[in-house]
């Protein structure tokens, strides 16, 4: 069984910063692609961006130049961060990762709510 396990959300004002850290524990062979995704209330989940194990990042067009992921494959940990932060983006985020156990399967956390409000 694996685990991601989120942290780092909150309250931030507009113009503000934020990083997020997701740690994924359990039965772990391998990690492909990890990532974040985000889902505003009556929206539908969207991707924000990926990084492979060899470092390959894929961005969406909105979070371009403003966000910034990374990861520390020693930890099975990935990180966000987040600056220059809008009200619109204010959503619960996901964590995601292909994680190889015995098979490889998709995993998701449980959220980690990010308002960003004056």
């Amino acid at each position: 069984q694996v685990q991601l396990v989120e942290s780092g959300g909150g309250l931030v004002q507009p113009g503000g910063s934020l990083r997020l850290s997701c740690a994924a524990s359990g039965s772990i062979f391998t990690i492909n692609r990890m990532g974040w995704y985000r889902q505003a209330p009556g929206k539908q989940r969207e991707l924000v961006a990926t990084v492979t194990n060899g470092g390959r990042t894929n961005y969406a067009d909105s979070v371009k130049g403003r966000f910034t992921i990374s990861r520390d494959n020693a930890k099975n940990t990935v990180y966000l961060q987040m600056k220059s932060l809008k009200p619109e983006e204010t959503a619960v985020y996901y964590c995601n990762a292909i994680v190889r156990t015995t098979y490889t399967s998709n995993y998701w956390g449980q959220g980690t709510q990010v308002t960003v409000s004056s």
